[in-house]
């Protein structure tokens, strides 16, 4: 038995579900290993990394399967083709109904791997949202969201400066944020690009287990 999740197969790419704090892709040292990518190529050799998740998050991945599809899925990546929509659950009443979060980001070195809005030398970073529902109660919002670039902690700093952290987050989260929840309260639900070979658009959802 496959110790993945796989959504969709062909010849030419695999559609996953990545569990919560499971590597994308191996780090360095044997007990970092253990990963998305080491466990798919164990059954599809030719599986190739074209994007990742952070570890704590979860939800959609999809894999190349060869040299060929890779180059294709990534210049699609690149070109900000994919379309991908997460969901996130956050600290505090989101007021706005939808919002844009248009701040540039940087890799805090001396805190790495936190990263940090840098006006100066931050890369473009865009994401959307939406407020699905609010609950006054337990003061938290739910949220869509909708990333137009693919920076490394994207979402998460963006939700930190607008002021609503994600549950659970273990590195941008006060402690009394981060008991909220068990785990990240992050998942990537939804993607849509073209596919490789027939260029016809193929679209996948998996929802979030919280």
């Amino acid at each position: 038995m496959n110790n993945f999740e796989l959504l969709y197969q062909d010849d030419t790419l695999l559609v996953l579900n990545k569990p919560a704090e499971l590597l994308s892709v191996p780090g360095r040292g044997a007990e970092r290993f253990d990963s998305l990518q080491t466990r798919v190529q164990a059954v599809y050799p030719d599986a190739l990394i074209v994007h990742r998740l952070d570890m704590s998050t979860s939800g959609i991945m999809v894999m190349a399967r060869g040299k060929d599809a890779q180059r294709s899925l990534n210049k699609a990546f690149a070109s900000r083709t994919v379309a991908k929509r997460y969901i996130a659950e956050v600290d505090g009443i989101v007021e706005n109904c939808y919002g844009t979060v248009d701040l540039p980001l940087i890799t805090d070195w001396p805190n790495r791997p936190l990263q940090k809005v840098d006006f100066l030398l931050g890369k473009p970073s865009l994401t959307h949202y939406s407020v699905l529902s609010r609950d006054k109660k337990a003061n938290v919002s739910r949220l869509e969201l909708r990333p137009k670039t693919g920076r490394s902690h994207q979402l998460r700093v963006h939700m930190l400066a607008l002021g609503h952290t994600i549950l659970g987050d273990n590195l941008y989260a006060d402690n009394e944020v981060l008991q909220k929840a068990a785990r990240l309260q992050l998942h990537a639900e939804e993607i849509s690009f073209d596919h490789p070979r027939t260029g016809k658009v193929i679209h996948f959802t998996c929802e979030a287990p919280f």
